[in-house]
């Protein structure tokens, strides 16, 4: 979805001198960003987590919010989107959804918004955490967890609890663990 600094400015045309019978994707895709940004700067509580736009202009727009995201938060932004294109000029269709339950965090806002909730953390050396989200802002998380673990002294196991900091641009993945 990046436009070139060769593609600006650069004129489409049918080769006959007339207007364009479409609008090049990656103007499509453009356009799109421009207005999802727009839309997005009326809703501050909300923020994105994808956008795409398809080779056959299929456009997804995957949101999140700081307190979720209600049916009526995603129609707003899908109006925002839609009725800022002419489909005389360009043929879509238009997906806009809330992140997954289970969907991977990716925006450091999904951190503090899920304080409270298990995850399992990747991490990019390769460690793997679970444990609830006890604090969270956009530079660092703090696990918690209890384990079981061989007393120091004696025969057995007693149970401990363990923390674990992970900055942020340290995490590979992360997920929310759904426990009924």
């Amino acid at each position: 979805m990046r436009i070139f600094a060769a593609q600006i400015g650069k004129k489409y045309s049918r080769g006959d001198g007339k207007s364009p019978l479409f609008i090049p994707r990656f103007m499509l895709e453009d356009k799109v960003a421009a207005l999802v940004e727009e839309a997005l700067e009326l809703h501050p509580n909300l923020f994105l987590i994808e956008l795409e736009v398809s080779s056959n202009n299929r456009i997804l727009v995957v949101l999140d919010g700081d307190t979720g995201v209600s049916v009526s938060d995603c129609v707003a932004i899908s109006r925002a989107i839609e009725h800022n294109l002419d489909r005389e000029e360009q043929d879509f269709s238009i997906e806009v959804t809330s992140a997954g339950a289970t969907s991977p965090l990716v925006n450091p806002r999904q951190y503090v918004k899920n304080k409270g909730r298990f995850l399992e953390v990747k991490t990019k050396e390769g460690q793997t955490y679970e444990g609830k989200l006890e604090e969270a802002d956009l530079q660092e998380i703090i696990l918690r967890w209890k384990a079981r673990e061989p007393k120091p002294i004696g025969k057995g196991k007693h149970t401990v609890q363990k923390e674990q900091r992970v900055a942020i641009q340290e995490i590979e993945q992360a997920k929310v663990i759904i426990k009924f």
